[in-house]
């Protein structure tokens, strides 16, 4: 039944009375925002609980995607608006007096990950309950999450961000679904009565997981699919022997923050000990659950997917053969075959220092009993591979070495899909970081690139590009996003072109109020707006796009009478506590944004924006806006991006290298409607090849490359201690590690074509309808869609089965 707007408002106020015992109006933002939320909640328990019932009844298969971050970003409105309530809502808030959006600002955005892969996870978790596939999220209920970012004289500081301080209404804490936990002690197997090996345990840390489930709302399809995130507690059996606060902080620590400073043993070990708690207590759930379709244990992989997100999960499979073997007694063989089909992996990075490794000492200290296992595996796998492929093959790709439980090795030795997330970075996979296991497993690798929500990022985010195209194609892209490509037949529709250039410039100018109302820098909305958000990290080289902005500067005040296309450069990232070079680097970025902004010879010909604590809600501000999407990272080293994909759908144009998915972005929008420059992937393996890079060179023999340079040392950027030596530094004296010198003169060259593409506004929003219209591959119900029928083998299941078609090739 529709809810009209007079019931929701009579519920809503005898929902508000219930929880506070007094009317509406005499309530806090915050009292009305959990009203709200809580109300919503209740409206679609119903849809959650029958969604849950209907998957058991009819035994099917589900898959369970283990990720050590999710960033589901606000889910107030995006709840409302996946169940067909949100105009209902909005006109019923307005006629109490109230705002939707004043609401939506008290709900936390919970910093539960770093940046894409969280983000990954939670446009996935939507595409799979949007799509009808049945499938659940595992991760940790950070009690802090990542860190809230502050600047201090442009510096980053870290302080805890409290998301819960107040309550989380779309979490709902499951006491029965508890699960326990084991760390160190001695562990030993013995022969029982029965004639089966038991393992013994004595003097262990025993930590009781608590799941707290949030409900994924698939987009009006009624199916409401599982979040499950576990905090970590003292068994209620064991209180009496925590006598003070401090003996309690080796169990509270296990959930407090993401990412726990690596730098030192203490850190590393707390990170190992999250990553077992999470994927012990993920699995453990799992196969209680998979006891109620009251089928044989060798139909696991039948009924259940475990998809590893990243290394960070990757002990789910020696979890899995734990219980198999210790619990459910069956043998190696037989638990080895149900782990090895039931789990696949997505390596998302060809950093090598970032595949996880952990010292054998460490692991074999904190999880006896799994490192036994791991220990197992490896032997076994040594055992059958260096017969056919020799010991060369054989110990590169053994998961112990040199000291150390290589994590990737065990992932690929353990599942039976591994697969890259976009062309080129599957390419890499294959030909250089996997290139021994692609040798041995080739029929396992297999690539899918990213994808992103559009309902998030399109729907919500931006409503003016949202009501234009449902007036120019209808509303069938919204399913269907395939329909977008529909829109290319209004390039040279005059009008059409006007309205989305007006749609642009309103999402700038609420994005320049904004600025203004919360850093009080006044920016021009006619500039072109420059954006660059994502993980600070040299590789992806904000200070490329930083040293641009110093020669642009530089140009202004040598040349104050030239004609300059007005520029607003926005930045948002946050860097690891303990990635110090990074953070020199948001340092110079902030102290050259003073210098520019205050200077009265710029005025609106240049500025710099950098927000603080950059997330989800922020993200959603400031994509609808962008001209420029920034996506310089050097070609080779992105994965994929997901940033390119938001910026690119909401009609940003691409200023690129050819690294991640940004090559499949110019596959379907074409070169011409973006600004590709620098090294491609092929140069950069050639350049390190030949080992004769010489950036100390290019500096001396490129006059504007010097200038720019040199003006981080010569007192030109105030407030600087240090900072811009150490820029300075890496980039010349220890030759420059990610080639930002060798691309420099083809990024200033794409950056004056961009000046002056934006001098001709039909020209440029032309080519901006066509990246909108081109944007539908990267949706992320493509994504799942591949997922489900090449990996997880599970079938949507729901009246939504038919409304995704496949595509394959570049839309014409």
């Amino acid at each position: 039944m529709t809810l009209t707007v007079k019931a929701f408002i009579k519920e809503f106020k005898s929902q508000f009375q219930s929880m506070y015992a007094y009317s509406y109006k005499e309530g806090s933002t915050e009292q009305l925002y959990n009203a709200l939320g809580l109300y919503i909640k209740n409206y679609l328990s119903r849809n959650w609980k029958e969604t849950k019932e209907d998957y058991v009844e009819n035994s099917v298969k589900q898959v369970y995607y283990f990720s050590m971050e999710f960033l589901p970003g606000r889910q107030l409105e995006s709840n409302a608006y996946n169940l067909g309530l949100l105009d209902t809502i909005k006109e019923g808030l307005n006629e109490m007096g109230m705002s939707l959006e004043e609401l939506e600002e008290a709900e936390a955005d919970p910093a539960l990950g770093n940046g894409g892969l969280g983000r990954l996870a939670s446009c996935f978790m939507d595409s799979l309950a949007s799509l009808g596939v049945p499938g659940n999220g595992n991760g940790i209920r950070y009690q802090y999450g990542l860190f809230k970012q502050k600047f201090v004289d442009g510096y980053q500081v870290e302080l805890p961000e409290n998301w819960l301080r107040y309550r989380n209404v779309w979490e709902t804490r499951n006491d029965k679904s508890t699960c326990m936990v084991k760390f160190g002690g001695n562990v030993w197997l013995e022969k029982n009565h029965l004639g089966y090996m038991e393992a013994k345990y004595e003097n262990t840390l025993n930590v009781l997981a608590v799941p707290y489930d949030t409900p994924m709302v698939g987009y009006r399809n009624n199916v409401v699919n599982n979040l499950r995130l576990w905090s970590a507690e003292i068994p209620v059996e064991e209180e009496e022997n925590y006598h003070t606060l401090e003996a309690t902080e080796p169990i509270k620590e296990i959930t407090q923050v993401l990412y726990p400073d690596d730098s030192n043993y203490e850190g590393r070990l707390l990170r190992l000990k999250q990553e077992y708690f999470m994927v012990s207590a993920g699995v453990q759930s799992i196969l209680r659950h998979y006891k109620k379709y009251n089928l044989p244990r060798k139909n696991i992989p039948d009924k259940v997917a475990i998809h590893i997100n990243d290394t960070h999960p990757a002990l789910v499979i020696p979890e899995m053969m734990r219980i198999l073997l210790d619990e459910e007694h069956l043998s190696w063989e037989q638990a080895w075959e149900i782990t090895f089909k039931t789990c696949s992996y997505t390596n998302h990075t060809i950093l090598r220092e970032a595949l996880e490794k952990w010292p054998i000492d460490m692991m074999k200290d904190l999880l006896p009993r799994i490192y036994m296992i791991i220990e197992e595996i490896n032997q076994r796998f040594v055992d059958t591979t260096a017969p056919i492929y020799g010991d060369r093959i054989t110990w590169q790709t053994a998961i112990l070495q040199n000291g150390v439980v290589n994590m990737a090795h065990l992932a690929v030795i353990g599942s039976h899909s591994i697969n890259g997330v976009a062309k080129l970075h599957t390419e890499i996979l294959m030909e250089d970081v996997l290139k021994d296991f692609f040798e041995l497993y080739p029929e396992r690798f297999n690539n899918k690139t990213n994808g992103i929500t559009q309902r998030r990022w399109m729907h919500l985010a931006n409503p003016g590009l949202t009501r234009l195209l449902d007036e120019k194609i209808g509303e069938e892209w919204k399913k269907n996003p395939s329909e977008l490509k529909v829109f290319k037949g209004f390039e040279q529709d005059e009008k059409t072109i006007k309205e989305l250039a007006k749609v642009k410039f309103e999402n700038k100018q609420r994005l320049a109020d904004y600025i203004e109302e919360l850093q009080g820098i006044k920016v021009n909305p006619k500039a072109i707006f420059d954006v660059q958000i994502k993980r600070l990290h040299a590789y992806k080289r904000q200070h490329l796009n930083m040293l641009h902005i110093l020669y642009r500067y530089l140009d202004i005040k040598e040349n104050p009478s030239k004609d300059f296309v007005p520029r607003v450069f926005i930045f948002g990232a946050k860097a690891a506590p303990s990635y110090m070079y990074a953070k020199q680097i948001i340092k110079v970025i902030n102290s050259l944004a003073e210098l520019i902004n205050n200077d009265p010879d710029v005025g609106d010909k240049l500025k710099v924006v950098f927000f603080e604590n950059y997330g989800v809600s922020l993200a959603e501000k400031i994509i609808p806006a962008a001209d420029i999407s920034e996506q310089i990272s050097l070609a080779s080293m992105e994965a994929s991006g997901t940033s390119n994909m938001k910026l690119m759908a909401n009609g940003a144009l691409t200023l690129a290298t050819l690294d991640g998915a940004n090559i499949e972005i110019k596959d379907f929008v074409g070169e011409e409607n973006m600004f590709i420059f620098g090294l491609s992937s092929k140069e950069v393996y050639e350049l390190k090849a030949a080992g004769n890079y010489n950036s100390k060179g290019i500096y001396e023999s490129n006059e504007k490359l010097r200038h720019t340079l040199d003006a981080l040392t010569n007192d030109t950027i105030p407030g600087l201690n240090g900072e811009g030596y150490a820029v300075f530094d890496s980039l010349v004296n220890y030759n420059d590690e990610y080639f930002v010198l060798k691309d420099f003169e083809s990024y200033i060259k794409a950056q004056e074509k961009v000046d002056a593409l934006y001098r001709n506004t039909d020209e440029w929003t032309r080519k901006s309808l066509l990246n909108i219209a081109s944007s539908a591959p990267f949706s992320a119900d493509y994504t799942i869609k591949r997922y489900a029928d090449d990996i997880w083998k599970v079938k949507q299941h729901s009246e939504q089965k038919d409304s995704v078609q496949p595509l394959d090739e570049p839309l014409t």
